[in-house]
C-alpha cells in the first residue's frame, strides 16, 4: 500500500504552511556538496559558495544552480552570461568559507585564497577544485527568494581525486 499525502478534500482548508525556521532546520540535515560559483567580465571577478547545484541534463550538460535573488555575483552571472561551478575538494574550507562571506571579504577580495586559473568562458576555475562546470547562462527563473540559474556546461575540469568538502548540519566537512 502507498502512502498518500494529507491533502485537503476539494473545496476543503489547505493545511497551515511549514514555518520558516521548521524548514531550514529540517534542511539544515540534508547532506550537500559544497560548490564555489565564479563569474568574471573585463578583470572583474565574483563568486559565492553554493550548495543548491545540480545537474539538468546530459544531451547537451547542462546544469543548474539556485541563488538567492539579492546576490551580487548573481547580478553579474546575469549580465557576463556565464558561469563555473567549482566543486571543492576536502582541503577546500578555508575557499568555502571566504566565499560564503564569513571572512567579511567581498568581490575580488575573495580570490586571494587559492589558484585560479581561467576557463574556456574566462570565468575562474579553482585548480584544486575535483570537478569545475564551465557554462554558458541559458535561463534564469524566479521562484520565491532565489533564482533558478541554468547553463549549458561548455567545458568540464578539475577530477582530482580525494574527499570532497560537504556540508551539513551548518558545518563543513568531508566525505
Amino acid at each position: 500500500m502507498t502512502a498518500r499525502p494529507n491533502f485537503p478534500a476539494e473545496g476543503g482548508l489547505a493545511p497551515a504552511p511549514v514555518p520558516s525556521v521548521a524548514f531550514r532546520q529540517a534542511m539544515a540535515q540534508v547532506t550537500a556538496s559544497v560548490h564555489v560559483i565564479t563569474t568574471a567580465r573585463d578583470g572583474h571577478r565574483a563568486g559565492l559558495t553554493a550548495s543548491a547545484v545540480t545537474s539538468l541534463s546530459d544531451a547537451p550538460p547542462m546544469m543548474l544552480v539556485c541563488i538567492h535573488h539579492d546576490s551580487n555575483t548573481l547580478a553579474q552571472i546575469e549580465a557576463n552570461g556565464l558561469f563555473c561551478i567549482n566543486t571543492l575538494s576536502g582541503d577546500d574550507q578555508a575557499v568555502a568559507e571566504i566565499f560564503a562571506g564569513r571572512k567579511g571579504l567581498e568581490g575580488e577580495a575573495r580570490f586571494g585564497v587559492g589558484n585560479w586559473t581561467i576557463a574556456v568562458t574566462g570565468a575562474p576555475v579553482l585548480a584544486s577544485a575535483l570537478n569545475s562546470f564551465d557554462c554558458r547562462l541559458v535561463d534564469v527563473r524566479t521562484m520565491a527568494t532565489h533564482r533558478i540559474v541554468i547553463g549549458e556546461v561548455l567545458a568540464l575540469g578539475g577530477s582530482q581525486d580525494g574527499p570532497g568538502l560537504i556540508y551539513r548540519n551548518r558545518r563543513f566537512g568531508t566525505f
